[in-house]
């Protein structure tokens, strides 16, 4: 099985701070993977290196084979922490920003999905609830066919009844040949649409396996584990 992305001895000091420490990883095509961990874990930091956002202190982090750079993000489409969507632009101004910017952008994915949620693109960003600028950001992120979706914290700042609806965009839109990477601490929430899990825990990597795995060998939920993994 081809590997979209790998770390070989992935070092990251910040002052004062180890945030990653000597992560070997390999990450296949064609998979929904959990990245998860605490708060603090070094979880964004692994995703901004993939993004080519922050350059590693030590060891290689390769994504398709490729040093992150501008060969790299245009396969990778990427959904930080905080909105980053500008106040003063409409919604069409962000698809038309966006259709501009990535060859791989699906406008017509982007106008259905919108249309879904009584999103109109007229409106402008600055008068949307925090709930909406993150579907809008989302629908813009997996209107991308990318081969790497890079997610981090998706669910982390919205309602239940959003999270269903974030979490059946992300199954509904990625390509079944890219691979879908989802930082998160809310373990049950994301679960269920998982393939794979990494766990991490203060810039290291303690454990990787399949959920099917999880569920038939340790007989327990990926939460479940992830309790006792991370029991304080």
């Amino acid at each position: 099985m081809e590997n979209i992305l790998e770390c070989r001895g992935l070092v990251k000091f910040f002052p004062n701070c180890l945030a990653l420490n000597n992560v070997d990883l390999t990450v296949p095509k064609g998979r929904i993977v959990g990245l998860l961990g605490p708060n603090g874990s070094g979880k964004s930091t692994l995703i901004k290196l993939a993004n080519g956002l922050l350059t590693p202190t030590q060891g290689t982090i390769l994504v398709d084979g490729k040093e992150p750079g501008i060969e790299t993000k245009k396969i990778v489409s990427y959904l930080p922490e905080r909105t980053y969507l500008t106040e003063w632009m409409t919604v069409q101004d962000m698809l038309d920003l966006f259709n501009d910017f990535y060859a791989d952008f699906n406008i017509a994915k982007a106008r259905d999905m919108l249309a879904r949620l009584n999103i109109q693109t007229k409106a402008r960003i600055k008068t949307m609830s925090k709930g909406t600028k993150e579907k809008v950001q989302l629908i813009l992120v997996m209107s991308r066919e990318a081969q790497l979706y890079l997610l981090d914290e998706p669910i982390g700042g919205v309602d239940p009844a959003a999270r269903d609806y974030i979490l059946n965009t992300i199954i509904a839109n990625y390509n079944e040949n890219a691979t879908v990477l989802i930082s998160t601490h809310l373990i049950s929430d994301v679960e269920q649409i998982l393939d794979d899990v990494i766990f991490i825990n203060q810039g290291s990597v303690v454990l990787t396996s399949s959920v099917d795995d999880i569920r038939e060998k340790q007989d327990k939920s990926v939460d479940a584990l992830f309790r006792e993994v991370f029991r304080c």
